[in-house]
């Protein structure tokens, strides 16, 4: 781990978390009219794991996608025109936040549905696999996704064929306002069912950005060494509510006991705090890194709010059926 890598991570999840809070401060404008899931408070699993792969590798993610997309190299400009329905988006103003795709980056798509992102992404590991390509696949999706059945399908496949997937669960305790206490006997371990399946299992904390490298360092090596695929379990907490721009701890779900005990493990001070102890950033480098962060952040929703919407010829172009 070395200095260089520990400074580009923290600014990978500054700039996620920016980006994320300039949408929610702008999302009560009622342009952006789409649903959006934001992933603050879980921006370091994002980083950590691409901060492991390479541009040829695939990635592919679920409903709550901006930080995935962004830390893979995912294009802002095109994320917001997105985001606001615009032609210059990345899924040409016709997906939404849901539905990002960049193809230059390797992010080949997220998808809502819960769970149904992982059969796709197996299925590209195993196109990766029939072609001998010397690239690798990465999924990221909820704790939710694992009661759904194609995860137990797709965890089987993956290991009888010994595809090159990565597997990667961010635990944020919820689904939707549903803790794990109702959907899931206290004795079940997500691990263990995927070791069941003779696959290479390992979990951290998600909100320890090194941690969460070195972990996806050591299953990106069992990868590449042909041993299959691999499942990695991480525990967050996402800050905001389930689904829009703001704070929900006053209906019930949960406390703001709980909230701020979560919030206390930012990822992002958490590292900040240990560069400047180190001797690695200091305060004036950070305003400075927040100060571009922001001119970047202006300048991409300067883009989205001026760029033109999708002509009405392109209503069924791309569709498959």
């Amino acid at each position: 781990m070395t200095q260089e890598i520990q400074k580009k991570m923290h600014h990978d999840m500054l700039r996620i978390r920016m980006i994320e809070e300039a949408i929610a401060e702008r999302y009560s404008d009622w342009e952006m009219r789409c649903p959006v899931h934001l992933c603050i408070g879980q921006e370091a699993i994002a980083v950590g794991v691409c901060a492991n792969l390479r541009k040829a590798d695939y990635v592919m993610s679920t409903h709550r996608a901006h930080g995935h997309y962004l830390a893979k190299g995912g294009n802002l400009k095109a994320m917001l025109a997105e985001i606001y329905g615009k032609a210059t988006g990345c899924s040409k103003g016709k997906g939404g936040s849901q539905h990002l795709i960049d193809l230059d980056a390797g992010f080949l798509g997220s998808t809502p549905i819960v769970g149904s992102i992982i059969p796709i992404a197996t299925g590209v590991a195993f196109g990766i696999y029939q072609k001998d390509e010397d690239k690798m696949a990465a999924v990221f999706f909820g704790e939710a996704a694992t009661e759904e059945g194609v995860f137990s399908e797709s965890l089987n496949f993956a290991s009888l064929k010994k595809l090159p997937i990565l597997f990667i669960c961010e635990n944020n305790h919820f689904s939707v306002y549903s803790p794990l206490s109702v959907r899931q006997p206290a004795e079940r371990d997500n691990t263990a069912i995927a070791k069941a399946y003779g696959i290479y299992v390992d979990k951290g904390n998600g909100n320890d950005v090194e941690e969460i490298y070195n972990i996806t360092k050591k299953a990106v090596e069992q990868i590449q060494k042909g041993r299959g695929p691999v499942y990695l379990e991480f525990e967050t907490y996402r800050w905001r509510e389930h689904c829009g721009p703001n704070f929900d701890n006053n209906i019930g779900y949960r406390t703001e006991e709980e909230y701020l005990e979560w919030r206390s493990r930012c990822p992002i001070e958490s590292i900040e705090n240990q560069l400047k102890k180190q001797g690695v950033l200091a305060g004036s480098d950070i305003n400075q890194m927040k100060a571009k962060i922001v001119s970047e952040v202006e300048e991409a929703f300067v883009f989205a709010k001026s760029s033109g919407f999708p002509d009405s010829k392109e209503l069924y172009s791309d569709l498959y059926a």
